[in-house]
Protein backbone atom coordinates (compact mmCIF):
# COMPACT_ATOMS: atom_id res chain seq x y z
CA UNK A 1 0.00 0.00 0.00
CA UNK A 2 2.77 2.29 1.17
CA UNK A 3 4.63 1.48 -2.19
CA UNK A 4 1.55 2.48 -4.33
CA UNK A 5 0.60 5.60 -2.20
CA UNK A 6 4.37 6.45 -3.45
CA UNK A 7 3.56 6.11 -7.04
CA UNK A 8 0.62 7.65 -7.05
CA UNK A 9 2.12 10.79 -5.29
CA UNK A 10 4.96 10.37 -7.74
CA UNK A 11 2.30 10.27 -10.42
CA UNK A 12 0.61 13.32 -9.27
CA UNK A 13 4.26 15.13 -9.05
CA UNK A 14 5.29 14.75 -11.91
CA UNK A 15 1.98 15.56 -13.82
CA UNK A 16 1.76 19.17 -11.65
CA UNK A 17 5.31 19.62 -12.65
CA UNK A 18 5.07 19.07 -16.13
CA UNK A 19 1.98 21.20 -16.32
CA UNK A 20 3.71 23.89 -14.63
CA UNK A 21 6.49 23.54 -17.52
CA UNK A 22 4.38 23.63 -19.59
CA UNK A 23 3.16 26.92 -18.47
CA UNK A 24 5.75 28.73 -18.27
CA UNK A 25 6.83 27.21 -21.36
CA UNK A 26 3.75 28.80 -23.33
CA UNK A 27 4.01 31.83 -21.54
CA UNK A 28 8.05 32.22 -22.28
CA UNK A 29 7.36 31.49 -26.02
CA UNK A 30 4.39 34.18 -26.32
CA UNK A 31 6.32 36.57 -25.29
CA UNK A 32 9.51 35.85 -27.13
CA UNK A 33 6.64 35.70 -30.44
CA UNK A 34 5.14 39.08 -28.98
CA UNK A 35 8.89 40.55 -29.08
CA UNK A 36 9.20 39.50 -32.41
CA UNK A 37 6.00 40.66 -33.88
CA UNK A 38 6.35 44.51 -32.37
CA UNK A 39 10.44 44.29 -34.26
CA UNK A 40 8.74 42.49 -37.31
CA UNK A 41 5.72 45.19 -37.05
CA UNK A 42 8.34 48.41 -36.56
CA UNK A 43 10.21 47.13 -39.30
CA UNK A 44 7.24 46.52 -41.71
CA UNK A 45 5.78 49.94 -40.88
CA UNK A 46 9.19 51.33 -41.99
CA UNK A 47 9.17 49.67 -44.99
CA UNK A 48 5.22 50.46 -45.21
CA UNK A 49 5.61 54.23 -44.59
CA UNK A 50 8.55 54.28 -47.32
CA UNK A 51 6.54 52.40 -49.87
CA UNK A 52 3.56 55.13 -49.20
CA UNK A 53 5.79 57.67 -50.05
CA UNK A 54 7.58 55.85 -53.27
CA UNK A 55 4.58 55.26 -54.29
CA UNK A 56 2.94 58.77 -53.88
CA UNK A 57 5.90 59.83 -56.36
CA UNK A 58 5.23 57.01 -58.70
CA UNK A 59 1.44 58.64 -58.74
CA UNK A 60 2.42 62.33 -58.96
CA UNK A 61 4.83 61.02 -61.65
CA UNK A 62 2.38 59.11 -63.70
CA UNK A 63 0.68 61.77 -64.09
CA UNK A 64 2.55 64.30 -65.68
CA UNK A 65 3.88 61.83 -67.50
CA UNK A 66 0.71 60.46 -68.88
CA UNK A 67 -0.61 64.31 -69.52
CA UNK A 68 2.60 64.61 -71.81
CA UNK A 69 1.90 61.48 -73.69
CA UNK A 70 -2.05 62.17 -74.46
CA UNK A 71 -0.96 65.51 -75.47
CA UNK A 72 1.93 64.63 -77.91
CA UNK A 73 0.39 61.12 -78.78
CA UNK A 74 -3.50 62.33 -78.65
CA UNK A 75 -5.12 64.43 -81.55
CA UNK A 76 -6.16 67.96 -81.97
CA UNK A 77 -9.48 67.37 -79.62
CA UNK A 78 -7.44 65.41 -77.04
CA UNK A 79 -4.82 68.73 -76.77
CA UNK A 80 -7.84 71.16 -77.11
CA UNK A 81 -9.26 69.38 -73.86
CA UNK A 82 -5.95 69.74 -72.14
CA UNK A 83 -7.21 73.27 -71.98
CA UNK A 84 -10.88 73.66 -72.37
CA UNK A 85 -12.65 70.57 -70.53
CA UNK A 86 -15.41 68.59 -72.69
CA UNK A 87 -14.71 70.19 -75.57
CA UNK A 88 -13.19 67.44 -77.18
CA UNK A 89 -16.19 65.80 -76.30
CA UNK A 90 -18.56 68.04 -77.92
CA UNK A 91 -16.33 67.55 -80.73
CA UNK A 92 -16.76 64.19 -81.19
CA UNK A 93 -20.94 64.35 -81.01
CA UNK A 94 -21.59 64.09 -77.17
CA UNK A 95 -22.16 67.67 -76.26
CA UNK A 96 -23.90 66.99 -73.09
CA UNK A 97 -20.96 65.19 -71.46
CA UNK A 98 -18.73 67.84 -72.60
CA UNK A 99 -20.54 70.43 -71.21
CA UNK A 100 -20.65 68.84 -67.69
CA UNK A 101 -17.11 68.79 -67.97
CA UNK A 102 -17.05 72.26 -68.98
CA UNK A 103 -19.09 73.42 -66.22
CA UNK A 104 -16.88 71.72 -63.83
CA UNK A 105 -13.86 73.78 -64.87
CA UNK A 106 -15.98 76.56 -64.98
CA UNK A 107 -17.07 76.04 -61.46
CA UNK A 108 -13.52 75.00 -60.18
CA UNK A 109 -11.81 78.51 -61.79
CA UNK A 110 -14.70 80.01 -60.20
CA UNK A 111 -14.23 78.81 -56.76
CA UNK A 112 -10.59 79.62 -57.23
CA UNK A 113 -9.96 83.21 -58.28
CA UNK A 114 -12.92 84.86 -56.94
CA UNK A 115 -12.31 87.05 -53.97
CA UNK A 116 -12.04 85.10 -50.97
CA UNK A 117 -11.97 82.23 -53.08
CA UNK A 118 -9.61 79.18 -53.33
CA UNK A 119 -6.81 81.15 -54.03
CA UNK A 120 -7.09 83.70 -51.10
CA UNK A 121 -6.97 80.84 -48.45
CA UNK A 122 -4.15 79.25 -49.83
CA UNK A 123 -1.62 82.25 -49.45
CA UNK A 124 -2.84 82.49 -46.03
CA UNK A 125 -2.07 79.02 -45.70
CA UNK A 126 2.00 79.87 -44.91
CA UNK A 127 1.34 82.06 -42.14
CA UNK A 128 -2.09 81.26 -40.89
CA UNK A 129 -3.04 84.85 -41.46
CA UNK A 130 -1.22 88.14 -40.70
CA UNK A 131 -3.65 90.41 -38.66
CA UNK A 132 -6.33 89.25 -36.21
CA UNK A 133 -8.30 92.46 -35.49
CA UNK A 134 -8.08 95.66 -36.40
CA UNK A 135 -9.61 99.09 -34.45
CA UNK A 136 -10.91 101.88 -36.43
CA UNK A 137 -12.22 104.99 -35.40
CA UNK A 138 -15.50 105.53 -35.40
CA UNK A 139 -18.25 108.55 -34.17
CA UNK A 140 -21.05 107.74 -32.61
CA UNK A 141 -22.40 111.76 -31.76
CA UNK A 142 -23.50 112.58 -34.82
CA UNK A 143 -23.52 108.78 -35.75
CA UNK A 144 -21.89 107.56 -39.02
CA UNK A 145 -20.19 111.05 -39.31
CA UNK A 146 -16.33 111.25 -40.20
CA UNK A 147 -13.87 111.59 -37.19
CA UNK A 148 -13.10 115.51 -38.39
CA UNK A 149 -16.66 116.26 -38.07
CA UNK A 150 -17.45 114.15 -34.89
CA UNK A 151 -18.02 115.76 -31.77
CA UNK A 152 -15.62 115.70 -28.71
CA UNK A 153 -15.61 112.97 -26.56
CA UNK A 154 -17.68 110.72 -28.88
CA UNK A 155 -14.84 108.49 -30.88
CA UNK A 156 -14.78 105.14 -30.11
CA UNK A 157 -12.46 102.54 -31.28
CA UNK A 158 -14.96 99.49 -33.42
CA UNK A 159 -13.08 96.27 -33.76
CA UNK A 160 -13.12 94.60 -36.90
CA UNK A 161 -11.70 91.09 -37.13
CA UNK A 162 -9.64 90.20 -40.26
CA UNK A 163 -8.10 87.07 -39.98
CA UNK A 164 -8.97 83.79 -38.25
CA UNK A 165 -6.31 80.84 -38.17
CA UNK A 166 -8.95 78.09 -37.74
CA UNK A 167 -11.01 79.26 -41.05
CA UNK A 168 -7.78 79.66 -42.81
CA UNK A 169 -6.82 76.30 -42.07
CA UNK A 170 -10.14 74.34 -42.38
CA UNK A 171 -10.48 76.42 -45.93
CA UNK A 172 -7.15 75.65 -47.19
CA UNK A 173 -7.49 71.96 -46.38
CA UNK A 174 -11.03 71.93 -48.38
CA UNK A 175 -9.24 73.76 -51.22
CA UNK A 176 -6.15 70.79 -51.48
CA UNK A 177 -9.00 68.23 -51.26
CA UNK A 178 -11.46 70.16 -54.00
CA UNK A 179 -8.31 70.59 -56.12
CA UNK A 180 -7.57 67.01 -55.87
CA UNK A 181 -10.54 66.19 -57.27
CA UNK A 182 -11.06 68.11 -59.87
CA UNK A 183 -7.34 66.52 -60.85
CA UNK A 184 -8.85 63.43 -61.14
CA UNK A 185 -11.65 64.46 -62.75
CA UNK A 186 -9.45 66.46 -65.51
CA UNK A 187 -7.26 63.28 -65.79
CA UNK A 188 -10.78 60.86 -66.36
CA UNK A 189 -11.59 63.01 -68.93
CA UNK A 190 -8.38 63.68 -70.69
CA UNK A 191 -8.27 59.72 -71.01
CA UNK A 192 -11.24 59.26 -72.10
CA UNK A 193 -10.90 61.52 -74.99
CA UNK A 194 -7.90 60.33 -75.89
CA UNK A 195 -9.38 56.74 -75.65
CA UNK A 196 -12.82 57.89 -77.41
CA UNK A 197 -10.40 59.83 -80.13
CA UNK A 198 -9.15 56.60 -81.61
CA UNK A 199 -11.89 55.16 -81.82
CA UNK A 200 -13.96 57.84 -83.14
CA UNK A 201 -11.39 58.22 -85.97
CA UNK A 202 -10.98 54.65 -87.04
CA UNK A 203 -14.65 54.86 -87.76
CA UNK A 204 -14.76 58.31 -89.50
CA UNK A 205 -11.92 56.73 -91.66
CA UNK A 206 -14.25 53.81 -92.41
CA UNK A 207 -16.86 56.26 -92.90
CA UNK A 208 -14.51 58.09 -95.76
CA UNK A 209 -13.79 55.36 -97.42
CA UNK A 210 -17.42 53.54 -97.43
CA UNK A 211 -18.45 56.97 -99.14
CA UNK A 212 -15.77 57.51 -101.78
CA UNK A 213 -16.73 53.70 -103.08
CA UNK A 214 -20.13 55.50 -102.91
CA UNK A 215 -22.33 54.33 -99.72
CA UNK A 216 -25.27 56.52 -98.89
CA UNK A 217 -25.10 55.33 -95.09
CA UNK A 218 -24.88 58.21 -92.41
CA UNK A 219 -22.09 57.96 -90.37
CA UNK A 220 -22.91 56.27 -86.60
CA UNK A 221 -20.43 57.85 -83.90
CA UNK A 222 -19.51 54.17 -82.17
CA UNK A 223 -18.88 56.14 -78.64
CA UNK A 224 -21.93 55.64 -76.25
CA UNK A 225 -24.34 58.17 -75.87
CA UNK A 226 -25.25 60.15 -72.79
CA UNK A 227 -28.59 57.88 -72.37
CA UNK A 228 -26.59 54.66 -72.79
CA UNK A 229 -23.62 55.81 -69.95
CA UNK A 230 -26.33 56.49 -67.59
CA UNK A 231 -27.90 53.14 -67.98
CA UNK A 232 -24.67 52.01 -67.33
CA UNK A 233 -24.49 53.52 -64.36
CA UNK A 234 -27.35 51.55 -62.92
CA UNK A 235 -26.48 48.00 -64.69
CA UNK A 236 -22.65 46.97 -64.99
CA UNK A 237 -21.24 50.36 -63.73
CA UNK A 238 -23.51 50.14 -60.54
CA UNK A 239 -20.85 50.21 -58.00
CA UNK A 240 -19.82 53.19 -59.25
CA UNK A 241 -22.89 55.11 -58.80
CA UNK A 242 -23.75 53.55 -55.23
CA UNK A 243 -19.83 54.25 -54.01
CA UNK A 244 -19.96 57.90 -54.78
CA UNK A 245 -21.97 59.58 -52.55
CA UNK A 246 -20.32 57.10 -49.87
CA UNK A 247 -16.43 58.53 -50.91
CA UNK A 248 -18.03 61.87 -51.02
CA UNK A 249 -19.76 62.11 -47.38
CA UNK A 250 -16.58 59.83 -45.85
CA UNK A 251 -14.44 63.20 -47.62
CA UNK A 252 -16.42 65.58 -46.25
CA UNK A 253 -17.17 64.53 -42.39
CA UNK A 254 -14.27 62.14 -41.91
CA UNK A 255 -11.21 62.75 -44.13
CA UNK A 256 -11.65 66.54 -44.36
CA UNK A 257 -11.92 66.79 -40.39
CA UNK A 258 -9.17 64.61 -39.85
CA UNK A 259 -6.67 66.14 -41.92
CA UNK A 260 -7.37 69.55 -40.33
CA UNK A 261 -7.06 68.24 -36.76
CA UNK A 262 -3.56 66.46 -37.79
CA UNK A 263 -2.35 69.55 -38.91
CA UNK A 264 -3.58 71.59 -35.90
CA UNK A 265 -0.63 69.36 -33.93
CA UNK A 266 2.06 71.44 -36.21
CA UNK A 267 0.61 74.53 -34.90
CA UNK A 268 0.86 76.45 -31.26
CA UNK A 269 -3.35 76.70 -31.12
CA UNK A 270 -3.99 77.20 -27.47
CA UNK A 271 -5.69 79.61 -24.77
CA UNK A 272 -2.96 82.13 -25.43
CA UNK A 273 -3.91 82.42 -29.23
CA UNK A 274 -7.22 81.40 -29.75
CA UNK A 275 -9.01 82.87 -32.68
CA UNK A 276 -10.80 85.36 -33.34
CA UNK A 277 -8.90 87.98 -30.99
CA UNK A 278 -5.51 86.18 -31.39
CA UNK A 279 -3.62 83.95 -34.19
CA UNK A 280 -1.81 81.27 -34.01
CA UNK A 281 0.98 79.75 -36.31
CA UNK A 282 2.83 76.98 -37.41
CA UNK A 283 5.48 75.83 -34.98
CA UNK A 284 6.95 72.29 -37.14
CA UNK A 285 7.27 69.58 -34.21
CA UNK A 286 7.86 71.84 -31.29
CA UNK A 287 3.70 70.48 -30.05
CA UNK A 288 5.17 67.10 -30.61
CA UNK A 289 8.96 68.34 -28.31
CA UNK A 290 6.76 69.43 -25.78
CA UNK A 291 4.04 66.86 -25.10
CA UNK A 292 7.48 64.09 -24.86
CA UNK A 293 9.63 66.39 -23.14
CA UNK A 294 10.34 65.97 -19.60
CA UNK A 295 13.34 68.86 -19.10
CA UNK A 296 12.69 70.79 -15.81
CA UNK A 297 10.53 67.97 -14.28
CA UNK A 298 10.63 67.74 -10.56
CA UNK A 299 8.52 66.24 -7.78
CA UNK A 300 6.76 69.92 -7.41
CA UNK A 301 6.40 71.14 -11.12
CA UNK A 302 5.11 68.67 -14.31
CA UNK A 303 6.03 68.90 -17.66
CA UNK A 304 3.50 67.51 -20.78
CA UNK A 305 6.30 65.12 -21.01
CA UNK A 306 6.18 63.80 -17.25
CA UNK A 307 2.78 63.81 -16.96
CA UNK A 308 2.60 61.85 -19.95
CA UNK A 309 4.55 59.49 -18.38
CA UNK A 310 2.72 58.82 -15.64
CA UNK A 311 -0.35 59.00 -17.18
CA UNK A 312 0.61 56.27 -20.06
CA UNK A 313 2.03 53.50 -17.40
CA UNK A 314 -1.58 54.08 -15.80
CA UNK A 315 -3.32 53.81 -18.84
CA UNK A 316 -1.67 50.29 -19.65
CA UNK A 317 -2.14 49.19 -16.38
CA UNK A 318 -5.86 49.84 -16.36
CA UNK A 319 -6.49 48.54 -19.74
CA UNK A 320 -4.64 45.61 -18.90
CA UNK A 321 -6.65 45.22 -15.50
CA UNK A 322 -9.75 46.09 -17.09
CA UNK A 323 -9.45 43.17 -20.00
CA UNK A 324 -8.10 40.47 -18.44
CA UNK A 325 -10.14 40.83 -15.10
CA UNK A 326 -13.44 41.08 -17.20
CA UNK A 327 -12.52 38.44 -18.98
CA UNK A 328 -11.24 35.91 -16.75
CA UNK A 329 -14.27 36.31 -14.35
CA UNK A 330 -16.69 36.15 -17.06
CA UNK A 331 -15.19 33.57 -18.18
CA UNK A 332 -15.48 31.52 -14.93
CA UNK A 333 -18.92 32.70 -14.51
CA UNK A 334 -20.08 31.18 -17.52
CA UNK A 335 -18.52 27.68 -16.83
CA UNK A 336 -20.41 27.80 -13.21
CA UNK A 337 -23.67 28.85 -14.85
CA UNK A 338 -23.02 25.96 -17.76
CA UNK A 339 -22.28 23.62 -15.25
CA UNK A 340 -24.84 20.35 -15.53
CA UNK A 341 -25.36 20.27 -11.95
CA UNK A 342 -26.51 24.27 -11.89
CA UNK A 343 -30.16 24.63 -11.88
CA UNK A 344 -32.22 27.53 -13.32
CA UNK A 345 -29.64 28.28 -15.52
CA UNK A 346 -31.63 30.73 -18.03
CA UNK A 347 -32.32 32.47 -14.36
CA UNK A 348 -29.02 33.50 -13.13
CA UNK A 349 -28.14 34.46 -16.86
CA UNK A 350 -30.60 37.03 -16.97
CA UNK A 351 -29.88 38.10 -13.41
CA UNK A 352 -27.34 39.53 -15.03
CA UNK A 353 -28.07 40.45 -18.32
CA UNK A 354 -30.58 42.85 -16.42
CA UNK A 355 -26.95 44.81 -15.05
CA UNK A 356 -26.60 45.44 -19.23
CA UNK A 357 -30.14 46.75 -19.71
CA UNK A 358 -29.15 49.67 -17.29
CA UNK A 359 -26.90 52.34 -19.42
CA UNK A 360 -23.80 52.13 -18.41
CA UNK A 361 -22.99 56.03 -17.78
CA UNK A 362 -25.89 55.89 -15.17
CA UNK A 363 -24.46 52.86 -13.36
CA UNK A 364 -21.46 54.84 -13.42
CA UNK A 365 -23.26 57.83 -12.11
CA UNK A 366 -25.03 55.60 -9.15
CA UNK A 367 -21.33 54.21 -8.46
CA UNK A 368 -20.23 57.55 -7.75
CA UNK A 369 -22.58 58.39 -5.56
CA UNK A 370 -22.43 55.25 -3.48
CA UNK A 371 -18.87 55.88 -3.06
CA UNK A 372 -18.25 59.14 -2.14
CA UNK A 373 -16.38 59.92 1.20
CA UNK A 374 -20.32 60.38 2.87
CA UNK A 375 -22.01 58.62 -0.08
CA UNK A 376 -24.31 55.55 1.61
CA UNK A 377 -22.16 52.92 1.52
CA UNK A 378 -19.55 54.49 3.99
CA UNK A 379 -22.33 55.68 6.26
CA UNK A 380 -23.31 52.54 6.15
CA UNK A 381 -20.36 50.73 7.12
CA UNK A 382 -19.82 53.29 10.34
CA UNK A 383 -23.41 52.45 11.49
CA UNK A 384 -22.47 48.84 11.22
CA UNK A 385 -19.23 49.20 13.40
CA UNK A 386 -17.20 47.77 10.18
CA UNK A 387 -14.92 50.81 9.96
CA UNK A 388 -13.51 52.87 12.27
CA UNK A 389 -13.44 56.01 9.79
CA UNK A 390 -14.42 56.75 6.01
CA UNK A 391 -12.89 55.13 3.49
CA UNK A 392 -11.93 57.16 0.37
CA UNK A 393 -13.02 55.28 -2.62
CA UNK A 394 -12.58 57.99 -5.01
CA UNK A 395 -10.38 60.42 -3.31
CA UNK A 396 -6.99 57.85 -2.19
CA UNK A 397 -4.96 57.81 -5.32
CA UNK A 398 -4.39 54.07 -4.67
CA UNK A 399 -7.44 53.44 -3.82
CA UNK A 400 -9.50 55.18 -6.72
CA UNK A 401 -7.70 52.93 -8.72
CA UNK A 402 -8.50 50.17 -7.35
CA UNK A 403 -11.94 50.98 -7.06
CA UNK A 404 -12.40 52.03 -10.86
CA UNK A 405 -11.21 48.50 -12.20
CA UNK A 406 -13.41 46.61 -9.62
CA UNK A 407 -16.25 48.60 -10.53
CA UNK A 408 -15.45 47.55 -14.35
CA UNK A 409 -15.58 44.56 -12.92
CA UNK A 410 -19.40 44.54 -12.30
CA UNK A 411 -20.09 46.60 -15.22
CA UNK A 412 -17.93 44.73 -17.62
CA UNK A 413 -18.41 40.58 -16.68
CA UNK A 414 -22.02 40.05 -17.93
CA UNK A 415 -20.49 40.80 -21.51
CA UNK A 416 -18.23 38.61 -21.51
CA UNK A 417 -20.24 35.60 -19.94
CA UNK A 418 -22.84 36.21 -22.61
CA UNK A 419 -20.00 35.83 -25.33
CA UNK A 420 -18.12 32.45 -23.66
CA UNK A 421 -21.40 31.03 -22.66
CA UNK A 422 -22.46 30.67 -26.35
CA UNK A 423 -18.79 29.71 -27.14
CA UNK A 424 -19.06 26.80 -24.41
CA UNK A 425 -21.81 25.43 -25.38
CA UNK A 426 -20.86 24.89 -28.87
CA UNK A 427 -17.50 22.70 -28.08
CA UNK A 428 -17.91 19.40 -29.15
CA UNK A 429 -18.46 16.95 -26.28
CA UNK A 430 -16.25 14.57 -28.14
CA UNK A 431 -13.39 16.26 -27.27
CA UNK A 432 -13.95 16.32 -23.54
CA UNK A 433 -15.13 12.19 -23.66
CA UNK A 434 -11.96 11.39 -25.62
CA UNK A 435 -9.46 13.29 -23.05
CA UNK A 436 -11.32 11.77 -20.49
CA UNK A 437 -10.78 8.61 -22.18
CA UNK A 438 -6.78 9.48 -22.06
CA UNK A 439 -6.38 10.22 -18.33
CA UNK A 440 -7.17 14.13 -18.38
CA UNK A 441 -8.66 14.96 -15.60
CA UNK A 442 -10.59 18.70 -15.35
CA UNK A 443 -7.53 21.31 -14.85
CA UNK A 444 -5.96 19.72 -18.34
CA UNK A 445 -8.97 19.65 -20.02
CA UNK A 446 -9.27 23.62 -19.27
CA UNK A 447 -6.09 24.00 -20.47
CA UNK A 448 -5.52 22.10 -23.08
CA UNK A 449 -9.54 22.04 -24.63
CA UNK A 450 -11.52 24.72 -23.37
CA UNK A 451 -8.76 27.56 -23.24
CA UNK A 452 -7.43 27.32 -26.51
CA UNK A 453 -11.30 27.00 -28.29
CA UNK A 454 -12.72 29.90 -26.41
CA UNK A 455 -8.97 31.44 -27.44
CA UNK A 456 -8.91 30.94 -31.16
CA UNK A 457 -13.02 32.61 -31.09
CA UNK A 458 -12.30 35.24 -28.43
CA UNK A 459 -8.56 36.26 -29.40
CA UNK A 460 -9.78 39.09 -31.94
CA UNK A 461 -12.32 40.42 -29.02
CA UNK A 462 -9.72 40.49 -26.60
CA UNK A 463 -7.68 42.90 -28.66
CA UNK A 464 -10.64 45.05 -28.91
CA UNK A 465 -11.54 44.67 -25.52
CA UNK A 466 -8.11 45.56 -24.59
CA UNK A 467 -7.96 48.74 -26.95
CA UNK A 468 -11.31 49.75 -26.04
CA UNK A 469 -9.78 49.99 -22.32
CA UNK A 470 -6.93 52.32 -23.66
CA UNK A 471 -9.63 54.60 -24.68
CA UNK A 472 -12.60 53.88 -21.97
CA UNK A 473 -13.64 57.23 -21.55
CA UNK A 474 -17.09 56.50 -19.77
CA UNK A 475 -15.97 54.51 -16.27
CA UNK A 476 -12.77 56.91 -15.82
CA UNK A 477 -15.06 60.36 -16.53
CA UNK A 478 -18.26 59.47 -14.23
CA UNK A 479 -17.03 57.61 -11.81
CA UNK A 480 -13.65 59.88 -10.45
CA UNK A 481 -13.38 62.66 -13.53
CA UNK A 482 -10.05 61.84 -13.64
CA UNK A 483 -9.53 62.48 -10.00
CA UNK A 484 -8.21 62.97 -7.35
CA UNK A 485 -6.20 66.04 -8.81
CA UNK A 486 -2.07 65.84 -8.48
CA UNK A 487 -2.40 69.06 -7.23
CA UNK A 488 1.55 69.35 -8.84
CA UNK A 489 1.61 72.77 -10.52
CA UNK A 490 2.77 73.38 -14.21
CA UNK A 491 0.29 70.52 -16.28
CA UNK A 492 -2.57 69.41 -14.22
CA UNK A 493 -3.85 66.00 -14.18
CA UNK A 494 -5.89 63.13 -11.81
CA UNK A 495 -4.14 60.25 -10.56
CA UNK A 496 -7.21 57.92 -12.72
CA UNK A 497 -6.75 59.68 -15.89
CA UNK A 498 -6.00 57.57 -18.70
CA UNK A 499 -5.05 59.51 -22.25
CA UNK A 500 -8.37 59.85 -23.82
CA UNK A 501 -9.86 61.72 -20.59
CA UNK A 502 -6.61 63.89 -20.50
CA UNK A 503 -6.96 64.30 -23.80
CA UNK A 504 -10.34 65.65 -22.96
CA UNK A 505 -9.62 67.86 -20.20
CA UNK A 506 -6.96 69.43 -22.41
CA UNK A 507 -8.96 70.60 -24.87
CA UNK A 508 -12.58 70.81 -24.06
CA UNK A 509 -13.28 70.00 -20.47
CA UNK A 510 -11.84 72.31 -18.65
CA UNK A 511 -9.87 76.19 -19.08
CA UNK A 512 -6.82 74.64 -20.54
CA UNK A 513 -7.93 74.55 -24.24
CA UNK A 514 -4.22 73.13 -25.26
CA UNK A 515 -5.89 72.47 -28.50
CA UNK A 516 -2.20 71.76 -30.59
CA UNK A 517 -1.23 69.41 -27.50
CA UNK A 518 -4.25 67.60 -27.43
CA UNK A 519 -4.14 66.81 -31.32
CA UNK A 520 -0.62 66.13 -31.15
CA UNK A 521 -1.83 63.43 -27.91
CA UNK A 522 -4.65 61.93 -29.96
CA UNK A 523 -1.96 61.29 -33.00
CA UNK A 524 0.00 59.80 -29.91
CA UNK A 525 -3.42 57.48 -29.16
CA UNK A 526 -4.15 56.42 -32.57
CA UNK A 527 -0.67 54.95 -32.78
CA UNK A 528 -0.26 53.17 -29.57
CA UNK A 529 -3.75 51.85 -30.60
CA UNK A 530 -2.99 50.90 -34.07
CA UNK A 531 0.27 49.22 -33.62
CA UNK A 532 -0.66 47.05 -30.30
CA UNK A 533 -3.87 46.14 -32.79
CA UNK A 534 -1.84 44.56 -35.85
CA UNK A 535 1.06 43.60 -33.78
CA UNK A 536 -1.27 41.34 -31.59
CA UNK A 537 -4.23 40.45 -34.32
CA UNK A 538 -1.52 38.86 -36.48
CA UNK A 539 -0.17 36.56 -33.81
CA UNK A 540 -3.98 35.32 -33.09
CA UNK A 541 -4.57 31.72 -34.22
CA UNK A 542 -7.94 33.46 -35.58
CA UNK A 543 -5.53 35.45 -37.62
CA UNK A 544 -3.16 32.36 -38.80
CA UNK A 545 -5.84 29.51 -39.29
CA UNK A 546 -9.43 31.32 -40.12
CA UNK A 547 -11.94 29.01 -40.30
CA UNK A 548 -9.99 26.24 -38.83
CA UNK A 549 -9.83 25.51 -35.18
CA UNK A 550 -6.40 25.01 -34.15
Amino acid sequence: MEASDKKVKTAHTRTAGTWFKDLMSTIGSFFVRLGKGIINFFVDTGIAIKNVFVNLWKMIRNFFVSMYTHFIKGGWRTKLSHFIMGSGQMAMGRPIKGIIYLLIQIAYFLFMFIPGGGIAWLVKFRTLGDVAIEYVAECTNPPGAAIEDCMPGFITEKPVFKDNSLLIMLFSVATLVITLFFLVIYFVQVRGIYKGEKVYEEAQTKYQAAKAEGSSEEFKNPLPKFGDEIKSLVNERFHFTTLSLPTITLTMFTILPLLFMILLAFTNYNRETSPPNKLFTWVGLDTFKNLFSTKGASSTNATFGSAMIRILKWTFTWAFFATFTNYIFGLILAMIINRKSIKLKKVWRTIFVISIAVPQFVTLLLMNQLLKEYGPLNETLLQLGLIAKRIKFLDDPVLAKITVIIVNIWVGVPYTMLLTSGILMNIPTELYESARIDGAGPVRQFFQITMPYILFVTGPYLITQFIGNINNFNVIFFLTGGGPSTGIPGVPYGHTDILITWLYALTVGGAHEEYAIGSALGIFIFLISATITLVLYSRTSAAKSEGDFA
